[in-house]
């Protein structure tokens, strides 16, 4: 039972750095309990559960992309968006990561909702217009020409 408490403990001061479910807070638990119960018995060698941990991925990476958030796969940290400063932490490029999850090269590494609001705003610019009447004008001005210093005159 005590070992029980420590799990929940480690659960409760998870749960306030990232959102969890309550299913991901009672599985997080269970794992815990029966981890630390089977190292103090002697069952299981440090090494080979370090092991173990570091090879299975932190979520799912068929879930890790959600409205609101993406999980790097690597940490189980949550994030609005997935930047190449963080995975460059885990050693890894947004090429290597893709490839390493099984995500879809033409995906983006951020929440859906912020991929949608920034499409959407990039539409309302409309800036492939205002290119095209800037583009006209610049061909209508003659270039200006360079000015002659005045230390070349004396």
């Amino acid at each position: 039972m005590d070992y029980l408490k420590e799990a929940m403990e480690i659960v409760k001061a998870q749960a306030t750095t990232r959102p969890m479910t309550v299913t991901e807070m009672l599985s997080m638990a269970q794992e815990l309990a029966a981890g630390m119960k089977a190292m103090a018995e002697g069952m299981i060698d440090t090494a080979v559960a370090a092991g173990a941990e570091a090879s299975a991925p932190a979520c799912d990476p068929a879930k890790s992309i959600k409205e609101n958030s993406i999980t790097c796969c690597e940490c189980g940290k949550v994030f609005k968006l997935l930047s190449k400063k963080h995975l460059a932490s885990h050693g890894l490029t947004k090429e290597e990561y893709k490839a390493k999850y099984g995500i879809k090269k033409t995906s983006g590494l951020s929440a859906k909702k912020l991929a949608r609001d920034r499409k959407n705003k990039m539409q309302e610019m409309k800036l492939w217009e205002r290119r095209g009447k800037n583009a006209g004008k610049k061909a209508a001005v003659a270039p200006a020409k360079p000015k002659k210093a005045a230390s070349a005159k004396a």
